[in-house]
């Protein structure tokens, strides 16, 4: 389950791509997350995917 809170997201999702995984694709397949839908909920908070750093800021 991955956290609902915008920030709380912000911060696990990143945690994991520096951590596990090599792009956020790879995040989403093994997680069987949606990404336009975890790209949306970011976006709305302020944030994008920086695929060069790997990570949303």
């Amino acid at each position: 389950m991955i956290p609902k809170d915008p920030m709380i997201l912000l911060s696990w999702v990143n945690t994991r791509l520096r951590d596990e995984y090599p792009d956020l694709d790879a995040l989403c397949e093994d997680r069987e997350l949606d990404r336009a839908a975890l790209e949306e909920t970011l976006a709305e908070a302020g944030f994008r995917y920086d695929a060069g750093q790997n990570r949303f800021h």
